[in-house]
């Protein structure tokens, strides 16, 4: 099985070396690695091109935004199963896509998931929160719990038969796109009991505005999707995602 690797990026370059090198490292050797850069002016190109042909595909161009440029890395991928590492991320180690693919052909899904372990930027051994997508389940959406997206890999064909990401959402596309996947047309899934992403804290979804933004853009994602919902239920999730900030253990070596 072919597994396409899609990293979008703009103006990152202090981190978008780990991310490559966290690709490149895997053991797993059919590998189709595409970055799309959004016109970055700050070295990350430079980074980029010092890879040579080790990036199978590579695009430098103005985009819409990160979601437009998602699409774009979707629509050159040509994969079996595809995957999205956001440039501030990195897999957790050597041996992630071997064990993802061992899964797809065992299990016969469309989709996987897992979990991941929010760190320092400063200190990418300090542990601050935990993800654990074990908690999900379709009818959770309604909640707004959804897998953890960097850990989220699907066969080619489900994108291909239900879309893309919608490019008018600012920050909830990867939600929207996750309930009509999961959701609207059910397709299969498996979970791993494991953390196979690392994220750096910060990124688009983590003020307070931005929090206001991607509640209302969840209640628009469900509402588009045929779940029934509130803002007092999509809430709710946030004292609960307290609880990530404690549990920091089942980490995998």
């Amino acid at each position: 099985m072919k597994v396409s690797i899609i990293t979008v990026v703009y103006n990152n370059a202090h981190v978008i070396k780990s991310a490559i090198d966290s690709v490149l490292s895997q053991t797993y050797s059919d590998i189709e690695y595409i970055i799309i850069d959004g016109k970055s002016i700050d070295g990350t190109v430079a980074i980029i091109n010092s890879y040579g042909n080790k990036i199978t595909k590579f695009i430098s161009e103005l985009d819409n935004g990160i979601y437009d440029a998602m699409n774009k890395g979707l629509k050159l991928a040509t994969g079996d199963i595809v995957g999205i590492l956001n440039s501030d991320d990195f897999y957790i180690n050597e041996f992630v896509i071997e064990k993802l693919v061992k899964v797809f052909e065992s299990k016969d899904v469309d989709s996987i998931y897992a979990d991941l372990v929010y760190v320092k930027a400063n200190n990418l051994d300090r542990i601050v929160r935990y993800y654990d997508s074990s908690y999900f389940h379709p009818n959770k959406f309604a909640y707004g719990w959804m897998p953890a997206h960097p850990t989220f890999f699907a066969r080619r064909e489900v994108y291909l038969k239900h879309g893309y990401f919608k490019v008018d959402y600012k920050i909830a596309a990867d939600y929207e796109l996750l309930v009509r996947f999961l959701f609207k047309n059910s397709i299969s899934y498996c979970y791993i009991p494991e953390v196979l992403v690392k994220m750096r804290m910060g990124g688009v979804s983590t003020s307070w505005r931005s929090v206001y933004i991607n509640t209302f853009e969840q209640l628009r994602a469900c509402k588009e999707n045929g779940i029934q919902t509130s803002l007092v239920k999509l809430f709710y999730k946030y004292p609960q995602k307290l609880l990530g900030y404690f549990k920091k253990t089942k980490i995998i070596s």
